[in-house]
């Protein structure tokens, strides 16, 4: 969730990580900081945005080439300038940077004190600061025999950045359970938690994996396990470019998510569907596609938004795969005993491929047997590398903490997997299959005459965005779309909102009912839409404000309705893919509106990597 920037070169490294902090903005974060070494170290720490920390870093002309900076996402200790990060040992041998969660780090920490050893801050990273400056002292040990001793007496998860002072011509790096990745560059290498702030510097990156340390110089890389044996790096070559993490004339990141959906969309089926649209290959799955189809359960495991897709994916496997399947919190699924059997496939979402939580589950699955299938947006991230087979989306960096295209671009991969899947069983004929086929290389075109409702999604803002609760209703494939709706709303804006299966509002949400709540009805034409149209009527009895998401001509819920959004006709397959255009349109304009941070709303991250 926090983010860090590290730089060893010849180039002044105070510009080059500050500015690698604000491309790790997005991350979330409540305070920042920075070290520099210039024959001695200088540090700076602020609660705030990175803004006010280059605000105080610029008062001084204190700069090095050598240096890391830090953004905090509160954890143990409140967030203020003593418990930001870097933290600093008790001698100021160690000046860290971490990411992660040190899970025994009480009981460490009473060690410590037993030993006279005094804290300044409430933090688990400082007690692992001082864990390695004691055993360096106590062992008469180089920084990296203390720091690879000390590592094996945490508990826990860490992307660590550590200065020794001492040896002030190198940094140290340190992963378990928290992504780090190293820019390789010409006589200089940087250190991020994931790739956009090196980009501008280097395309040549190593990705650390679990237990890994890395002795990094700026003329040489060496790279050990926590063990102490020596690993060959291995390079590889990114595919980012700058532009994908700017704005690019929005005025928002979340807002050029929104738009950039008919290309991200193609640009995960591309290379995927037949010319002749007579079939699908998924080259991540060439070797489990077979066991996939002979599957008798599937279980999806996710969080958040890409637990939403993964319920749209439960009713595209059973519909067109005839294979159960299980949606599962990937943070509930890891805390019980859950029954898997061999031959159950296990398949993991998650846009950056860092969430804690589902690479917990990604383990745990594997521990029992399961084949695990990946759907993940970052190359080179955690979780492809942790499962058997899988899929990446390519929707492009997503900078907006709130998902929007990694939402639609995983539904379009599982929609791809579940027709490939029934089509290898027989379930789907070759007919029908073309024609799946057909439609879904249409769907980039579509989105973009749904993204043509953005001056009414405007105008409706300017009538909601006062409002206090919100209801979102929708039936079968679009009751999935329905609850992300309302999670978009409250995540950016702050409204308190819910989505419900329509036919369960009688069972409670109905009393929720009167002329000031809005609700908003996911209503575009398929086999449920006589039911919805029944939902809508029992709403207007009630004078509830009905913002209804229609195919476009209706003309049935147009009478009834209070406000209606147009979308393109198209198979119910893909009815979720339009429906929630919309919906993100709407909430990204009463969040600005309202004068909320839609790219860093309060207190989210855009990637958990702690429980």
């Amino acid at each position: 969730m926090c983010g860090i920037v590290g730089y060893i070169g010849s180039k002044p490294a105070r510009e080059i990580i500050l500015t690698g902090l604000k491309r790790l903005e997005y991350r979330g974060y409540d305070s920042a900081g920075l070290a520099l070494m210039n024959g001695e170290p200088r540090i700076f720490k602020c609660k705030g945005r990175v803004k006010d920390l280059e605000e105080m870093v610029n008062k001084s002309p204190f700069d090095g080439n050598i240096g890391m900076g830090h953004t905090r996402w509160a954890t143990h200790g409140e967030p203020n300038e003593l418990n930001a990060h870097p933290q600093v040992s008790f001698k100021g041998n160690f000046i860290v940077v971490h990411n992660g969660i040190i899970e025994n780090y009480l009981r460490l920490k009473k060690h410590l004190e037993g030993r006279g050893i005094e804290f300044k801050s409430q933090t688990d990273t400082e007690v692992l600061a001082n864990l390695i400056e004691h055993v360096y002292i106590e062992g008469d040990l180089t920084a990296e025999q203390a720091i690879t001793l000390a590592l094996n007496r945490v508990e826990g998860a860490y992307g660590l950045v550590i200065i020794c002072t001492k040896e002030a011509d190198r940094l140290f790096a340190a992963k378990k359970g928290s992504p780090l990745v190293i820019g390789v560059g010409d006589g200089e290498n940087f250190i991020a938690s994931d790739a956009t702030p090196i980009v501008e510097y280097t395309q040549r990156v190593i990705y650390l994996n679990d237990d890994d340390i890395a002795i990094i110089k700026k003329d040489e890389l060496i790279l050990k396990t926590i063990r102490s044996e020596r690993i060959k790096p291995e390079v590889k070559e990114l595919d980012l470019k700058i532009g994908e993490i700017d704005k690019e004339g929005f005025a928002h990141f979340m807002q050029k998510e929104i738009f950039e959906q008919p290309r991200a969309i193609h640009d995960t089926f591309r290379g995927r569907v037949l010319p002749d649209h007579s079939g699908i290959m998924l080259g991540g799955l060439h070797n489990v596609l077979e066991t996939m189809s002979q599957s008798e359960k599937i279980i999806i495991v996710a969080c958040g938004t890409s637990w939403h897709a993964g319920l749209l994916g439960e009713y595209l496997f059973e519909e067109y795969s005839r294979i159960p399947v299980e949606v599962e919190y990937a943070s509930e699924f890891r805390y019980r005993n859950p029954i898997i059997n061999k031959g159950d496939i296990v398949i993991a979402i998650s846009q950056s491929g860092e969430t804690a939580d589902t690479l917990a589950a990604v383990k745990l699955a594997k521990g029992k047997g399961a084949k695990v299938i990946g759907i993940c947006n970052v190359v080179g991230s955690s979780i492809p590398r942790e499962t058997d087979a899988g899929v990446y989306t390519h929707a492009g960096p997503e900078i907006g903490v709130a998902s929007t295209k990694a939402f639609t671009t995983q539904v379009t991969v599982l929609a791809m997997m579940a027709f490939e899947i029934g089509h290898l069983k027989g379930i789907i004929s070759d007919d029908y299959y073309r024609e799946l086929i057909t439609e879904l290389v249409s769907i980039p075109g579509k989105i973009e005459k749904a993204l043509e409702v953005n001056d009414q999604a405007l105008e409706l803002a300017k009538i909601f965005q006062d409002t206090h609760n919100a209801l979102y209703l929708g039936r079968g494939y679009l009751f999935p779309v329905a609850m992300e709706g309302a999670l978009k709303l409250k995540e950016i804006s702050y409204i308190h909102a819910e989505g419900y299966p329509a036919a369960e509002m009688k069972h409670g949400p109905i009393a929720l009912i009167d002329e000031n709540m809005p609700v908003v009805v996911v209503a575009t034409r398929d086999d449920t839409y006589d039911k919805i149209i029944n939902n809508i009527q029992e709403i207007k009895a009630r004078k509830g404000k009905v913002i209804a998401i229609v195919t476009e001509g209706d003309e049935i819920i147009k009478k009834m309705a209070d406000y209606i959004l147009e979308v393109p006709e198209t198979l119910t397959a893909f009815s979720g893919l339009l429906a929630v255009i919309p919906l993100q349109l709407l909430s990204y304009h009463i969040a600005v509106l309202r004068g909320c941070n839609v790219d860093q709303p309060r207190n989210l991250a855009k990637s958990v990597t702690v429980e």
